[in-house]
């Protein structure tokens, strides 16, 4: 992401941001929740990051487009059936050739929150509990490999999945323009 003018989708509280955006051209983070964002704007002293509410399914399309896309831990949390058209809203809001890196976690039993039965399109759930003793259901969807790469198919140039005991990445250019997603 070096010199790149990079769109963060789900930055959440800039954990990521802080490790790319010192070598990025300009850097614009999104996330859903004001509250998040305060505190990664407060880990950040680089004035080429901006940080700005937005929904990931809705993304803000500049002139010039980004040369450049990241998102951490975010995959897993798209219900499966959105992510055609994520990444559809994602690619519009990129130039032809851009670099794309989607970072997260793999399930290793023992280790990850064990899963709740998939619903009727597949998604799974994890329930977590929070120090104040509230539980909450959270969709957090495992991909493999092959799923990863089947997603981006039509719209990815040179794939790559890398994996790692606890976590995997995708990376690949940006093919032409983001084709037609069906309703």
């Amino acid at each position: 992401l070096a010199g790149r003018s990079v769109l963060e989708i789900a930055c959440g509280t800039g954990y990521w941001t802080r490790f790319f955006a010192p070598r990025a051209r300009r850097v614009l983070a999104l996330d859903s929740a004001r509250e998040t964002l305060d505190i990664a704007r407060s880990r950040m002293s680089s004035g080429q990051v901006s940080f700005q509410i937005g929904d990931a399914y809705d993304l803000p399309i500049q002139t010039p487009r980004f040369d450049a896309a990241f998102a951490g831990f975010w995959w897993s949390h798209i219900p499966l059936p959105r992510i055609p058209a994520f990444l559809h809203g994602l690619h519009a809001a990129l130039e032809p050739g851009a670099i794309v890196v989607f970072l997260d976690n793999r399930y290793v039993e023992g280790s990850s929150t064990p899963l709740t039965e998939p619903d009727p399109d597949g998604n799974t759930y994890q329930i977590r509990p929070l120090a104040d003793g509230s539980t909450h259901r959270i969709l957090k969807n495992f991909p493999s490999r092959g799923a990863l790469l089947q997603a981006v198919a039509p719209l990815a140039s040179h794939p790559r999945v890398h994996e790692w005991p606890y976590y995997w990445a995708l990376e690949y250019e940006v093919v032409g323009s983001a084709p037609e997603v069906s309703p």
